[in-house]
């Protein structure tokens, strides 16, 4: 039996949350000619969608792309990998165990985020432009059928509501990351089969996932 780890990346892998918010700010300062900061970005803004909260600052509708990607890709370079990343993907690895990360980023984007010793450890990615997004279950599928595993032997770890529900209609394990940009409640509540609080041992508590009979979806 194959089995396989599934990963969201921001707030899961990646400690991102200060620079989306950052990118926020700065695309906002850019395009309304005056400065914007962090503080000034509407409540939740890190996991509220893009044009809603560029929309409550006073940029409704068409979003200048490359204006954009200006702003991430400075904002970005503030981002870090978490440290438990890549001893967790190397006893993954060593146990046999597929990996793969599916995330709302492009490519791109992904590349800017991720070192390369790391993106050496993943087996499979799933981007944005590469299958509908979450939370449809599309791209969990399509990292399953690349990696060649069934659902039932997969969990995916996710931080977000529509991690889980993707996770859940895919029929696959959906694990809370305690860690990331939602609350456990949150998590709970969107249907999470396990909430886990800290990623202590992260490693030996998605092998133990991994290796349970009949687990819950």
């Amino acid at each position: 039996m194959k089995r396989a780890v599934l990963f969201d990346l921001d707030g899961v892998l990646v400690d991102s949350r200060a620079a989306q918010l950052a990118a926020l700010a700065g695309f906002a300062t850019s395009a309304l000619g005056r400065r914007v900061t962090v503080a000034d970005l509407p409540a939740g803004a890190a996991t509220t969608p893009r044009a809603q909260v560029l929309a409550e600052l006073g940029l409704a509708g068409a979003i200048n792309e490359d204006g954009w990607e200006a702003a991430t890709a400075t904002a970005t370079l503030t981002a870090e990998v978490f440290p438990f990343v890549a001893d967790t993907l190397t006893v993954l690895r060593d146990a046999g165990v597929a990996t793969g990360i599916v995330t709302l980023r492009s490519r791109q984007r992904v590349n800017w985020l991720l070192p390369h010793d790391v993106l050496e450890l993943i087996d499979v990615i799933v981007c944005y432009e590469d299958a509908v997004p979450k939370p449809a279950p599309d791209g969990l599928l399509l990292a399953l059928d690349k990696l060649g595993v069934s659902p039932a032997d997969a969990v995916f770890v996710g931080d977000m509501e529509s991690d889980i529900h993707a996770a859940r209609a895919a029929g696959v394990t959906p694990i809370g990351s305690g860690w990331g940009f939602s609350d456990a409640s949150t998590l709970t509540r969107a249907g999470a089969a396990l909430v886990l609080p800290r990623a202590d041992d992260l490693a030996g508590a998605l092998l133990s996932l991994t290796d349970a009979p009949g687990r819950a979806t």
